[in-house]
């Protein structure tokens, strides 16, 4: 694959994936039309060396690939790992507001979002709506309104003279998205998810639905990835952190031999700690290895051959912000992944994991850097140290370095990108 053709998906892949749920179905048709087989749960699995390749997921948002070339046991998986959330906005459960007679939606911060990076923007709503069928059945549909139907706008300065120098955002107060202006004399609010209702029969005219039960739908910005620059250096896009990642190694996945145990993670709720049935603290690649291990016994000796590769957006040097990075280890966007280290144990990365990937770079021919939190400032974390402790594999930390990290639109590099990718397959093959 050649770097425009790379970037081209890439760019199509975040397009297609305003939310975990929309990530992992675009995935999932992505390995279908490669030859992947699905897998159930909650279906008996008979699986052994040279059977295939398969994916699985869990909650339509969390998912894995692998490939099955050898003996599990005497050979182990070569794994990668990312995450599908984003920091984004939520809508609240009992969401409807009038004010003024505008109608708003109440809203939840979901992760670490820069919030100032959010208003004045073009917002659409994506994500999992859940129904019952006039028969009584429950069932649930992905759904995404794709134009942009919301504003959450500024403060004119002229009412904010220190806007500025000392502006802050109430979470509660300032964020509930302006959806539409009420007809003139009518402040009834109008009910949310009959709005949803409506979406989802306009979508689908067959689908047989009677009321919206609930949902889980994100706030996003409409705006396109783009690949930017004098020179077309730099990829701009939502979603940057972490789903470069999630296509990166599905690439590099569909590249591999199959001759070689290749695995895939793609967890959700990376970006609020991971602790769910999806996340990485959950059990869903250890209960996948372990069917695919078959005993206790075989899979501590599966672990012991293994190795995981957490890939995660890592910190760009700002050049208008040098002083917030260490000297020596301020990654350069366009020269290379970044081994994430740090002593706390906040990345998995140890010398023996550092001095593999190093080797699969230089055998790559890609180059590679180094990032370290400044000593005097806290380190941030990944799903590399939770999947080492859960199930006991040597694993490392890496990523892209990026600008503007967990804000509406984040900053790479389009040369990284394809780097990390050739890196990965060469891990693989």
């Amino acid at each position: 694959m050649q770097d425009s053709e790379f970037i081209e998906g890439l760019l199509s892949f975040i397009q297609a994936s305003p939310t975990p749920f929309h990530a992992v179905d675009e995935m999932t048709r992505i390995l279908n039309d490669n030859g992947f087989k699905r897998l159930n749960e909650a279906d008996a699995w008979e699986l052994h060396a040279n059977t295939g390749k398969f994916y699985v997921t869990r909650n339509d948002s969390s998912i894995i690939a692998f490939t099955l070339g050898s003996d599990p046991v005497e050979h182990g998986f070569r794994m990668v790992g990312a995450h599908t959330d984003s920091p984004c906005l939520k809508v609240k459960p009992n969401p409807e507001m009038t004010k003024n007679g505008y109608f708003q939606l109440g809203v939840e911060v979901y992760g670490g979002v820069l919030l100032s990076t959010w208003f004045d923007r073009d917002l659409s709503l994506a994500g999992r709506v859940n129904y019952v069928t006039p028969d009584g059945d429950v069932g649930s549909v992905l759904v995404d309104f794709e134009q942009a139907i919301a504003i959450i706008p500024s403060l004119a300065i002229h009412l904010d003279r220190e806007a500025n120098e000392n502006h802050s955002i109430d979470k509660q107060q300032h964020i509930p998205p302006v959806l539409m202006k009420l007809p003139e004399g009518n402040n009834t609010k109008p009910d949310f998810r009959d709005i949803l209702l409506r979406l989802l029969l306009k979508q689908d005219p067959n689908l047989k639905v009677e009321k919206v039960l609930d949902y889980e739908l994100s706030f996003y910005d409409v705006q396109a990835p783009a690949v930017i620059g004098l020179h077309q250096d730099f990829v701009a896009s939502a979603r940057l952190d972490n789903l470069l990642s999630c296509y990166t190694e599905l690439m590099a996945l569909l590249k591999a031999g199959d001759k070689q145990n290749c695995l895939l993670v793609s967890n959700d709720h990376e970006e609020v700690g991971s602790m769910s049935a999806a996340g990485a603290q959950g059990n869903f690649l250890k209960s996948v290895l372990h069917r695919l291990s078959s005993t206790p016994e075989n899979f501590a000796r599966s672990m012991n051959q293994s190795m995981m590769i957490s890939v995660d957006n890592a910190h760009g040097i700002h050049p208008n912000y040098s002083d917030k990075h260490d000297e020596n280890h301020g990654p350069i966007l366009n020269q290379g992944p970044v081994i994430k280290m740090n002593v706390n144990q906040r990345y998995a990365s140890n010398s023996e994991t550092s001095a593999a990937f190093r080797y699969i770079c230089e055998e790559a021919d890609v180059p590679v850097q180094s990032f370290v939190v400044r000593s005097n400032m806290a380190c941030g974390s990944t799903i590399g140290p939770i999947t080492a402790s859960e199930i006991g594999v040597r694993a490392i930390d890496v990523g892209v370095p990026t600008f503007a990290m967990h804000s509406i639109r984040e900053l790479a590099g389009r040369w990284d990108a394809y780097y990390l990718y050739r890196a990965l397959r060469e891990y693989f093959q």
